[in-house]
């Protein structure tokens, strides 16, 4: 069975994923690692690797494949980069971060699924990737500021408090929008900050109170 599922890794990395662009090997490699059938409902695990969104717990759910990749390839990470994640869900966006860099931080609003995926990201053993229940749009300021930011909901707006979370230098993804949404990358220089569109997307809303 492990093999079967190694096979459909292998398959959605090298189709949905290698051949739509995303071309960094770490990205690709740690897509082919990450078992995505173990954080989906059981019912669906079959179903883990096709080329679409998924529904998890909480009507939340889990990116499409190729959506975690090329999230994960813009934020240009460094094995030294300090990541900060709202929006846990599940966890497999949280698990493929980790995998690449040392410190993760890890935010989600709903109980229910930041009970589940702390406990699943502990069974597999990840011992870098810190949780944390509250309201995303506050981010977490313990630790700022984060190299990098990735949002897995879409805000109606950008987050004015995770803005002033990145540091310097520091890249942040995420979709904005309500019903026409646009992945956006932030990169903030000294001078401010610079915003490129990357793509049309269509996320869950992001809740809680903003700014």
């Amino acid at each position: 069975m492990d093999n079967h599922y190694a096979d459909l890794r292998e398959k959605m990395v090298e189709e949905q994923i290698r051949k739509r662009g995303v071309k960094d090997k770490r990205v690709l490699e740690v897509m082919r690692k990450v078992p995505r059938h173990l954080f989906v409902d059981p019912d669906s695990m079959d179903a883990a690797y096709e080329d679409n969104a998924m529904p998890i717990q909480c009507g939340q759910t889990i990116s499409q494949p190729y959506i975690v990749g090329l999230m994960t390839e813009l934020l240009e990470l460094e094995t030294s980069s300090k990541v900060l994640e709202i929006g846990t869900g599940c966890g497999y966006q949280t698990a493929v971060i980790a995998e690449i860099v040392d410190q993760v931080y890890t935010v989600e609003i709903l109980p229910e699924l930041a009970q589940s995926a702390s406990r699943r990201l502990e069974k597999f053993g990840y011992q870098n990737i810190h949780h944390r229940y509250g309201n995303g749009y506050y981010g977490w300021r313990k630790y700022a500021p984060y190299d990098r930011i990735i949002v897995t909901a879409a805000p109606k707006k950008l987050p004015n408090r995770l803005i002033n979370q990145l540091a310097e230098g520091g890249l942040m993804i995420l979709p904005i929008g309500d019903y026409h949404q646009d992945l956006v990358r932030i990169n903030r220089t000294e001078h401010g900050i610079e915003t490129k569109n990357i793509s049309g997307v269509r996320f869950v809303p992001m809740t809680g109170a903003p700014d």
